[in-house]
């Protein structure tokens, strides 16, 4: 372990983020706040033990505290040591995955698909109705 790392390359290897790249656009994006204060970071910044991270993903917002620092992606359970996350902060992504799960609206669902006419009709756009 090291002394710091860069923020987008911990983001990555305690899996938060898929690529680097994602993890640097999320960083640029303002979708990661550094400190007690939550400000807007780079992705060079040094990341170190005891920093605070506010983090939004896809799967909900995490408040943790670096634990540990790593350059390299590990496993999935080697990678949840790298931080601590608040209680509060698992306590609202619980209440979110409820309020998912109950809304019905299944993730990734959009039907089967699309037959080669259906695709011919929608390439064409609004209005054309092609032959019967």
């Amino acid at each position: 372990m090291s002394e710091g790392v860069r923020l987008d390359k911990w983001l990555w290897a305690a899996r938060f983020y898929k690529t680097r790249a994602v993890a640097a656009e999320s960083v640029k994006g303002g979708f990661v706040r550094f400190g007690p204060d939550e400000q807007r970071a780079k992705p060079s910044r040094e990341v170190a033990v005891g920093d605070l991270l506010r983090i939004q993903t896809d799967h909900g917002r995490f408040r943790v505290e670096v634990v540990a620092v790593a350059a390299h992606r590990r496993p999935a359970a080697e990678a949840v040591l790298l931080y601590a996350e608040s209680e509060e902060s698992r306590r609202a992504r619980a209440e979110f995955a409820a309020q998912q799960k109950l809304t019905g609206v299944p993730l990734g669902e959009s039907g089967p698909r699309p037959t080669k006419r259906d695709r011919r009709r929608y390439e064409a756009g609004p209005g054309v109705r092609g032959r019967r």
